[in-house]
């Protein structure tokens, strides 16, 4: 099995992302030589499958922690949990992060972390092309193909950057090139078949797919199978930057864009305003905003319809029907397109 080949990894691997560093450069070994605290707290903290966790329990792993000898030992020993995941950035930012500081400092170390985390998102890729949430945990939706929050589309523009030799990729073994270049071609061919079609016509995405039949697939009681106005953005980036595009990703492309320029909600803000009556002072809603575009983070499928929903899963057409806490606490809509819109797409016409 995959896990088997992964636990005979060693224990000790990093994280990445841009972290204030906590107490920087001036932190040293015994041998007197400068050392980065934030990369030496991810090398704790990488699991013997070579991922990493986002939280320990509800607690969200701080890397600026100053963390004690024995909490550090703590840490390692507890590498075989299978928390290992990609979501909110996990592994892939942590990836990120130990190859900058491989080649500020040279430390063999960082560089055997990332790529025992470049083989962990090998290993954890479907054959179909997609990654999960987490793996090996593939527990309730967390074996789902996910594209939520960026999750798979962070993983495969790591794979293209070691394609690419860009972002201080080109410091890994030579060998990984040709398996990254794998990768990417599998990656796109799943994000093609899972572009939603309605009415014969190409749209855009769903936030997260079934991992055997590829159709599209709820998330938590509020994420619900819809066209995402937010995660679809960074697909069609993506799909933007593979050189030569064959006509199927010119197509993807073009056909998503339309989308944006048909479903964008134009001269409103979605902005927290005061409520003394509520919970935290605070509520959030559509304000009349000039000259400011939107996109709802849901789309109905098939009316193509924004929509929103409560911890009951319960639909509604609009945002004032759920609960407080979740009008409040998520991200309902935003100008994710507005960048992809205005000059990315344009540029990418050009090429």
């Amino acid at each position: 099995m995959k896990i088997c080949k992964s636990i005979i990894y060693s224990l000790t691997i990093g994280l990445s992302c841009s972290f204030g560093i906590a107490k920087a450069q001036s932190d040293t070994n015994s041998k007197g030589t400068a050392i980065d605290p934030v990369a030496e707290n991810m090398l704790a903290y990488q699991r013997s499958v070579g991922g990493w966790p986002k939280a320990i329990g509800k607690t969200v792993v701080n890397y600026d922690k100053v963390l004690s000898e024995r909490e550090r030992i703590a840490i390692k020993a507890d590498s075989l949990r299978s928390d290992a995941t990609i979501d909110n950035k996990a592994t892939s930012k942590e990836i990120r992060y130990l190859i900058k500081a491989y080649k500020t400092k040279p430390d063999p170390r960082y560089r055997a972390a990332v790529q025992k985390g470049v083989d962990y998102l090998l290993e954890a890729q479907y054959d179909n092309g997609g990654w999960s949430q987490y793996y090996p945990d593939h527990s309730s939706y967390r074996g789902e193909i996910t594209y939520n929050d960026n999750a798979m589309i962070n993983v495969l523009n790591i794979m293209q950057d070691i394609v690419e030799g860009k972002n201080d990729f080109d410091q890994l073994n030579p060998v990984y090139k040709e398996k990254a270049m794998l990768s990417v071609k599998k990656g796109v061919s799943c994000i093609l078949k899972t572009q939603v079609m309605v009415n014969g016509k190409l749209t855009v995405w769903c936030a997260q797919y079934d991992e055997q039949t590829l159709k599209p697939a709820k998330a938590r009681a509020f994420e619900l199978i819809s066209l995402s106005g937010s995660e679809s953005v960074g697909i069609t980036e993506f799909l933007m930057r593979i050189k030569n595009p064959s006509e199927e990703i010119k197509r993807a492309v073009n056909s998503a864009v339309k989308w944006f320029e048909h479903s964008k909600i134009v001269a409103y803000d979605f902005a927290f305003v005061e409520a003394l009556t509520l919970p935290g002072g605070k509520d959030r809603m559509l304000v009349e905003k000039p000259g400011a575009i939107l996109w709802a983070r849901f789309y109905d499928i098939d009316t193509n319809e924004p929509f929103f929903s409560g911890r009951d899963s319960k639909k509604v057409k609009t945002v004032a029907e759920i609960e407080h806490e979740r009008r409040i606490g998520y991200a309902w809509y935003g100008a994710w397109a507005a960048g992809l819109l205005e000059k990315k797409y344009p540029a990418w016409q050009k090429k």
